[in-house]
């Protein structure tokens, strides 16, 4: 299962630690993060499941740029527009600070009916509001699993 990590590319050295934070939780739950592979939140994710030896992917809006975590990039040349593969191919989002992008990807991930977990982002209807990175984790996790149809087998992750 996958869980997406969403946020902006310049973030606080707070948002960046709890985007850390939740990338490692989410290796440690064995799930694969996908994100959008660039700087800020979307490093600190992939940092955090990198120390967790999880594995990441990213789907950059050029052709390169990606952060030095992410262990499968997905080149788009797409821009803005890679925000639906970003929460398109997530079980799950977390949503922790973030701008417009960040907005947009919120909006995208509610359109299809995705549960979004927030950590310090926008207050909108939808959110499922998180105190802590852990809370956020456990939360969607618990989504990414119960997003799986009924008797499909788990990822080779979770087998393990």
């Amino acid at each position: 299962m996958q869980i997406a990590v969403i946020g902006a590319s310049s973030c606080s050295p707070e948002e960046y630690e709890a985007a850390r934070t939740v990338g490692y939780l989410i290796a440690g739950n064995r799930e694969t993060l996908v994100c959008g592979g660039l700087s800020g939140v979307m490093e600190g994710a992939c940092r955090g499941a990198k120390e967790m030896d999880g594995t990441t992917l990213g789907i950059i809006p050029g052709t390169a740029g990606e952060n030095p975590y992410v262990d499968v990039v997905v080149r788009t040349g797409m821009s803005h527009a890679r925000n639906a593969l970003v929460v398109g191919s997530a079980d799950a989002v977390i949503a922790i600070g973030g701008g417009y992008g960040t907005l947009s990807e919120i909006g995208l991930a509610l359109k299809m009916k995705k549960a979004v977990f927030g950590v310090g982002t926008w207050e909108i209807d939808g959110i499922f509001r998180c105190a802590t990175p852990e809370e956020a984790v456990l939360m969607a996790v618990r989504a990414s699993r119960l997003s799986r149809p009924s008797g499909s087998p788990p990822s080779p992750r979770e087998s393990h």
